[in-house]
């Protein structure tokens, strides 16, 4: 598994999620792929060992800190050893970064507008739909690019202009005995240009509130917090700048029936105590829309469980399905006719062992009895 996996994504958790929900999701996905719980399976223990080194990270308050603004990037070390020269040159961008405001750095100062925010859309569905996957269309209310001045933020026949405090480069610096102390530009905020006259719609922002309709396509296989990104569907950039992107985050609504823990459905079925002693078979109209036959083996206790392979929920961009389990619930009867209650009397006494009648022979007329 890629080590450069986002590690809340791993987690499946926002990266506004406190501590309490990190650890949370963390016990829980720890539980499902622990080796113990998987044996043999290499898949589970990768996956096992990058929740756990995520979780290692991200519940250290620095640690999480240093990742959430610079990735992976944060903890990797450039550089060969054995002598010779080293790259520094990643750490020195950290420390620009984090100190620009005090010790300088025009290296680690962002120029020019910043790209729009990223949204979170919350959506639900059916299990039928996380399994066969749709098409589905959405409207949002989110900042888009101003169709008046086309983004720019200036009047029509007017452009932005260089900075003349910065130059351009959005921070300026100032020399304070020792140091250079560098501070975002008071004149362009940060934008690197200034607008004499700027755009009456969206008053120099280059952007306006719009409502917009956006398809989604679901693949089958989805489960509880998958989500779908849409490019470039989010806040718009200011000034012209990148828009972020959209997040659809799925929510499966629960079942009446099934019970979902990754590509394999649960279900507990009922059946008559004639039925569990003889054997039989019970059908079950699953979330594929097919009605799935599964035999009951004579002797059947109540409890078993019974696996019919491949009826389960499809892989999520993957092939192949996971696997209907059915567990066994043994109905005693609450009311009796006398017919029944003559056999289950004359059942008693082959328990007893006053009679020994053929007990296939019994049961079928106790089954008779019952329809």
């Amino acid at each position: 598994m890629s080590t450069d996996i986002d590690f809340y994504e791993l987690l499946e958790c926002e990266r506004t999620a406190d501590d309490g929900t990190l650890k949370s999701s963390y016990r829980r996905l720890a539980m499902r792929y622990h080796p113990d719980k998987n044996p043999g399976c290499g898949d589970s223990e990768e996956r096992f060992k990058a929740i756990s080194e995520a979780y290692d990270c991200l519940k250290d308050p620095q640690k999480r800190a240093a990742y959430d603004r610079y990735g992976h990037a944060a903890f990797k070390q450039q550089g060969g050893g054995g002598g010779g020269a080293q790259d520094f040159s990643g750490f020195s961008d950290i420390f620009e970064n984090i100190f620009g405001e005090f010790m300088g750095g025009q290296r680690g100062g962002s120029r020019g507008p910043q790209r729009g925010a990223d949204l979170r859309y919350d959506m639900e569905i059916t299990l039928e739909e996380a399994f066969h996957g749709k098409a589905s269309d959405i409207t949002i209310d989110v900042s888009g690019v101003c169709d008046v001045c086309d983004g720019s933020g200036a009047t029509k026949g007017t452009a932005a202009k260089t900075c003349q405090m910065c130059k351009g480069h959005g921070k300026v610096r100032a020399q304070q005995g020792f140091f250079v102390v560098e501070r975002t530009c008071p004149t362009c905020h940060g934008a690197g240009q200034t607008i004499a006259d700027p755009c009456g719609n969206c008053h120099g922002e280059g952007r306006v509130e719009k409502t917009k309709t956006r398809t989604v396509n679901i693949p089958p296989g989805v489960d509880e917090g998958t989500r779908v990104r849409l490019t470039g569907e989010g806040e718009a950039g200011l000034r012209g700048a990148p828009a972020g992107d959209l997040y659809i985050f799925l929510h499966v609504a629960r079942h009446p029936l099934f019970e979902r823990e990754g590509t394999t459905l649960f279900a507990r079925t009922p059946i008559s105590f004639t039925t569990a002693a003889l054997g039989g078979e019970v059908h079950i109209a699953g979330p594929d829309g097919v009605d799935h036959q599964i035999k009951i083996p004579a002797g059947t206790q109540s409890g078993r469980e019974l696996r019919q392979r491949g009826a389960g929920m499809p892989v999520l961009q993957g092939r192949g399905r996971g696997d209907l389990v059915i567990q066994i619930e043994v109905e005693t009867p609450t009311h009796l006719t006398s017919r029944q209650r003559e056999l289950l009397e004359e059942f008693r006494a082959t328990e007893t062992g006053k009679e020994c009648p053929q007990t296939s022979g019994f049961f079928k007329k106790m089954k008779s009895a019952w329809g």
